[in-house]
């Protein structure tokens, strides 16, 4: 059930980009940023008060830490997209289960088998081969934020499981996140080149983004929070088949026998991911 939740985060979080590929032609990225933040808050201040839960919160130090790191790597990722190819600075932003599962490795010390890094890897791989990427000896810095947006997103993950461990209401998690996303993309939006007035007919896209973007953000929590975090980790991939899958759709995009392989080889890792947690790991030997 828990890996159901990812699935359907990646499926919201698809949703949500093809929300943005439309804004992205009426507003500014700083906008966008903004009023996913922005949309995203007051969505979850009216859960909470539905559920009789207050927006405060014992564990602020944690919240803190993961809407400054789920931002940063917000940013980091917007950096990357304004040098890289497209294709590029999403591979390089999905590399971030590889990093959560190194992080859970060497700095929560916990048991990741071989089984789990080749599966998680065979994940990537397919990502890879799915997008394409390519990338020129000038584009070095765009490299840089991409592989910055994927380890510091895999630290704002963590932060997700923490909270959850620590009994913070899913809603409050994504709140929290929402207000950091909005404040930093206020200046963003304002210091922007042109300033656009929210037409109706272009409302129902910002709703879309931050809609979809914090419905994805409760999915994803509730993942991180009830599940293993590997494996939430890696379905994330499945955001990548549903973009392509938007795009075949609603853009005519055409898919090479490659990415039919990629996709594949995508599900393969999930299935696989799955399978290699529920196995016990052996016990490290001591020295």
């Amino acid at each position: 059930m828990q890996s159901l939740w990812m699935i359907v985060a990646s499926l919201l979080f698809a949703c949500m980009g093809v929300c943005v590929k439309l804004g992205s032609t009426h507003f500014s990225t700083g906008e966008l940023v903004f009023y996913r933040g922005l949309v995203g808050l007051l969505m979850m201040v009216g859960l909470l008060r539905l559920q009789g839960v207050s927006c405060m919160t014992p564990h602020w130090r944690l919240q803190l830490s993961r809407g400054v790191s789920g931002t940063i790597a917000l940013m980091c990722y917007f950096f990357a997209l304004g040098i890289l190819p497209l294709a590029t600075a999403v591979t390089l932003n999905y590399t971030s289960p590889l990093f959560v599962a190194m992080l859970l490795a060497w700095w929560f010390r916990e048991q990741v088998g071989k089984a789990l890094f080749a599966a998680v890897a065979l994940g990537f791989a397919g990502v890879v081969l799915l997008l394409q990427p390519t990338l020129r000896p000038e584009q070095w810095p765009g490299a840089l934020g991409g592989l910055g947006s994927g380890l510091i997103a895999s630290l704002a993950y963590l932060n997700v499981r923490e909270l959850g461990r620590a009994g913070e209401p899913e809603a409050r998690t994504v709140l929290w996140f929402s207000l950091i996303t909005s404040l930093v993309g206020l200046p963003w939006a304002l210091t922007s080149a042109s300033h656009h007035t929210v037409r109706p007919e272009h409302a129902a896209i910002l709703l879309g983004v931050g809609g979809f973007g914090g419905c994805a953000q409760l999915a994803m929590t509730r993942a991180y929070r009830y599940g293993k975090t590997i494996v939430s980790a890696n379905l994330a991939y499945t955001t990548v088949i549903f973009s392509s899958l938007f795009g075949v759709a609603l853009w005519d995009e055409h898919l090479p026998w490659t990415s039919i392989l990629a996709i594949l080889t995508i599900i393969a890792s999930g299935v696989l991911v799955s399978l290699a947690s529920r196995k016990p790991t052996p016990a490290l030997e001591s020295d």
